[in-house]
């Protein structure tokens, strides 16, 4: 009966240790709430751009390859310049036609055009008097019968068409003297302005010979090769961006009124559980969804959960999309 006594002494510590080892305290709630550990379960989520040229033409060069890595603003590739650098050189010639057209407008005549306008006119004023000397001599003389009525007749005409020319001199001097007018200067205006717009857009479109990197990244993919002929529906490259990086998880409803945006996580990888990365929680669903099959567990199978953003702070090369990781949460830890 003494050796009884501690052998049921040993077989009953043995299984308080196992049951403290698999956790039935906290299953049947012996401990408190705030002991427990918690803990969510999410995967990386990189976000990818696909790449290609705004206009159509053919692939000059490509610089990069797949696993390269690549800054924002670095040059990708290039397609063959020579069609938008000749389209550039016709709209700036132009441009400059128009704008000296314009400037003509502007400036109106010059000093020698009136001049020449005013001698045009002094000379229709000497001819007009001219022949209305040769108009009073003409209509003295008839009377007597010394000239014929024919004579008199090509007097008055010469008399009325040396009035008409004197006439027009007058208005062409005033016309210069006035100068251009607002309407002329104004349509003049608005052609330049539209060749100035036609001359940007051909300018941009050889800035688009250029293929550049929105940002920094990994190249994933390269799906085209100089030579080929591309439209911009076209893909070149796959870019996987460094930043930002996220972590989509899941929280049970009855877990959800501890968390808010900006509370800051601790997020962890099962390659390096030793080296946690911090984040913070940007987004929380306000919408509940059925557990998604990367995360489910037996216990939420059939709950409804909502989904969480966590942005890593200072992501790593070690995150890679898809990679399972842990979010732990250090101001929900006991104390």
């Amino acid at each position: 009966m003494r050796r009884i006594v501690p052998f049921a002494i040993i077989i009953l510590l043995a299984g308080t240790a196992a049951a403290w080892w698999y956790g039935l305290p906290q299953k049947l709630g012996w401990l408190p709430e705030r002991s427990r550990e918690f803990a969510l379960y999410g995967n990386v989520d990189i976000r990818q751009v696909s790449l290609g040229f705004r206009v159509n033409g053919r692939i000059a060069s490509l610089a990069v390859d797949e696993g390269d890595t690549v800054t924002s603003g670095e040059v990708l590739g290039k397609l063959d310049a020579a069609p938008f650098e000749a389209a550039v050189a016709s709209a700036e010639a132009n441009v400059a036609a128009l704008q000296a057209t314009l400037d003509k407008l502007k400036a109106g005549p010059r000093q020698t055009e009136i001049a020449q306008a005013r001698a045009q006119y002094d000379e229709s004023l000497a001819a007009l008097n001219n022949a209305n000397l040769a108009y009073d001599r003409a209509r003295q003389l008839r009377p007597q019968g010394t000239i014929s009525e024919a004579s008199l007749d090509q007097a008055t005409a010469n008399r009325s068409m040396a009035a008409a020319r004197a006439e027009s001199a007058s208005e062409a001097l005033k016309l210069l003297e006035e100068g251009s007018r607002a309407e002329d200067i104004a349509a003049a205006e608005a052609q330049l302005t539209a060749a100035q717009s036609s001359l940007a857009s051909a300018r941009i479109s050889l800035a688009d010979t250029e293929l550049r990197a929105p940002n920094d990244g990994v190249i994933l993919s390269r799906v085209r090769e100089p030579g080929a002929i591309v439209s911009p529906a076209d893909i070149v490259y796959v870019l996987s961006l460094t930043e930002p990086v996220w972590v989509r998880s899941y929280v049970a409803e009855g877990d959800l009124g501890r968390l808010h945006p900006g509370m800051k996580v601790q997020v962890t990888s099962d390659t390096h559980p030793d080296k946690p990365y911090d984040g913070t929680i940007g987004f929380i669903s306000p919408v509940a969804e059925f557990t998604p099959k990367s995360v489910e567990t037996p216990q939420l199978r059939t709950d409804l959960v909502y989904r969480l953003r966590i942005v890593i702070d200072k992501p790593g090369p070690d995150l890679r999309q898809g990679m399972p990781v842990t979010i732990r949460f250090p101001s929900l830890a006991a104390p």
